[in-house]
This record gives C-alpha cells, sequence and structure tokens, in this order.
C-alpha cells in the first residue's frame, strides 16, 4: 500500500490494484502544482469524498467525467450528483461498507459540516463522514474533516486501525493536541499521518507537537507526492 499525499486533506491510495483518490482539491490548492496534477491522477480508479466543502470537492465532478471514475461517498450527495450532474456513482451511508474491486470501504461519522456554494447560497450536502479502508491486511481510519468525538470510542475498538490518517491543522478540524489526544485515548496506530495543515497560515504548520506527544507511533508528516510505503 503507498499513500501519497496531494496537500491539504487530499490523497492518492495504491493498493491492491486500486488507485483511490480522497477527496482530491486541485484548483486553488496552493500545495499542488499544476504541473504534479497528472502525477496526482494517474491510472485513478476511483474517487473518495468526505463531504463538499470546496477544499475537498471543487474538482471531484470534472475528474469523474475526464477519468471516468466513479464518486465513492455519502448517499445523499452521491444521489443528488447522480441524477443531476451525469457522473456514476457509489452512494452508502454510515455502517455500511462497499467492495472498491478489492479493497473494502466502510463509512463512519465525523464532526463537521458540507455544503457547497449555488447562485442562490450555500447548499446542504448531506452528511460529512469518515472512512475506513480495509485493505492488503491493514486497516486505515481516514477521519475527514471532524473535531474529536465519542463516536472515535467505537471506531477504535471496533475496527482496530493500525494506519490513521488524521485532520490536525485546528480552526477548522482537530489541532495537533487534539489529534494526539484522541489518538492516545481512542486508538492503537502503528502510524499516524496528519493531514489539513500547513496549507494556510490560519492552520497548524508543523506536527512537532503529535510526534512528542506520541513517541510510540510513528508519525510521519507528509511530503506532496512523495509515496509512503506501508
Amino acid at each position: 500500500m503507498k499513500i501519497i499525499w496531494l496537500g491539504h486533506g487530499s490523497f492518492r491510495i495504491e493498493t491492491a490494484g486500486q488507485v483511490l483518490l480522497i477527496d482530491p482539491w486541485l484548483t486553488g490548492n496552493p500545495m499542488l502544482a499544476e504541473d504534479q496534477h497528472d502525477a496526482a491522477l494517474a491510472g485513478a480508479t476511483h474517487i473518495l469524498l468526505t463531504h463538499a466543502h470546496f477544499d475537498h470537492a471543487a474538482d471531484v465532478l470534472q475528474l469523474a467525467r475526464t477519468l471516468n471514475a466513479p464518486l465513492v461517498g455519502q448517499y445523499d450527495l452521491m444521489g443528488y450528483w447522480g441524477e443531476t450532474e451525469e457522473v456514476e456513482t457509489i452512494g452508502f451511508n454510515k455502517g455500511g461498507t462497499v467492495d472498491l474491486n478489492g479493497p473494502r470501504l466502510a463509512m463512519v461519522p465525523a464532526s463537521h459540516s458540507s455544503s457547497f456554494s449555488t447562485p442562490e447560497g450555500l447548499r446542504p450536502a448531506g452528511s460529512e463522514v469518515g472512512f475506513i479502508l480495509m485493505s492488503e491486511g491493514k486497516t486505515v481510519y481516514i477521519s475527514g474533516d471532524t473535531g474529536l468525538m465519542a463516536d472515535m470510542d467505537w471506531i477504535g475498538d471496533y475496527y482496530k486501525p493500525d494506519i490513521g490518517i488524521l485532520s490536525a491543522g485546528g480552526h477548522f478540524t482537530m489541532d495537533m493536541e487534539q489529534t494526539a489526544y484522541a489518538a492516545k485515548r481512542y486508538f492503537d496506530f502503528k502510524t499516524l499521518i496528519p493531514c489539513h495543515y500547513r496549507t494556510f497560515p490560519l492552520l497548524e504548520q508543523s506536527a512537532a507537537l503529535l510526534k512528542k506527544a506520541l513517541p510510540e507511533v510513528n508519525v510521519i508528516e507528509p511530503e506532496v507526492l512523495q509515496a509512503i510505503d506501508l
């Protein structure tokens, strides 16, 4: 399994013959240069979406068309886009699990919000979610944008993820201190990858605090397009 950061909350995961794009934000992403877009998207088989905010969803409809890849996400939003945007979707909901031609993906709660802009103003877009990815004998918790929540207790106990990809930039999501608290209290990660940070001055710029707080966990500060091989 290769986990590749595309900046902010966006990832590319190569596993079991599939290439999964997680919240792929290209347009306006200050961490992913335009000449890196082709490498980020090459061979993508699925597009996974945690929620509809612009910094996660701005490009997904166009990518679904150009890549001929299904959008995978929360049922209400996938149903709406499937009817109105002529894209292939896989819609499911919290508690459900789908097979992505090998990798299995479960949907779990997140604590955030989900909306997108229209000429008439913001439109609600289903609910924000996280994912549990099960593939190659590994279990990855992809938190999506979230604050601390009690649901992390059962998520950690039931799925027992060994890899965490957690939003940790603060202001809109957990910060590094809260992410460390969640990792200690609810999970037993072997590897933890922070995200949704460093993008803007408003967000946390370093995971040093997270590393210090979790000396027994392999905390990896990702670099754009540099594969983390697990």
